[in-house]
């Protein structure tokens, strides 16, 4: 391909595209996994911290489990944004329920602020994969 031509630029700037896609669910799912996977270990901190203590455990583990899930889905997004386009979109949903979820408990007085940061962030993610899977339209590429 020679530089400069038209077939070059569109495919450097679906190279950008891509890339854009790729890191921004790469970063949510490592981060994903940084922050949740922990949480298997700290039900009774999570009590002391945000009382009363957990009293439904199988709500608590099957939220951190199909939210780890998701993160690998993240991950797998990453390695193949164009095979994986359709998945952006419930990811986009899974990341607004949760973070939109957090917002509503707060206003009403049920959530701790520090959690509705988190929910800030999946927010931020959401619009993010938002981007990527404008980015990725094969239209565009």
């Amino acid at each position: 391909m020679r530089e400069g031509t038209a077939l070059s630029v569109n495919y450097n700037k679906m190279l950008t595209q891509h890339t854009f896609a790729k890191r921004v669910f790469l970063v949510a799912g490592i981060y994903g996994l940084a922050v949740l996977f922990p949480q298997y270990f700290m039900e009774g901190q999570n009590g002391r911290d945000f009382p009363p203590p957990i009293n439904h455990p199988e709500y608590f583990y099957g939220f951190i489990g199909v939210a780890l899930a998701w993160q690998m889905v993240f991950l797998l997004i990453a390695r193949d944004v164009q095979r994986y386009r359709l998945f952006m979109l419930p990811a986009v949903l899974e990341k607004f329920t949760w973070g939109l979820a957090t917002l509503g408990l707060y206003a009403q007085g049920r959530l701790a602020f520090v959690v509705v940061g988190f929910g800030i962030v999946d927010l931020i993610f959401g619009t993010l994969f938002l981007f990527a899977y404008y980015a990725t339209r094969p239209d565009r590429c």
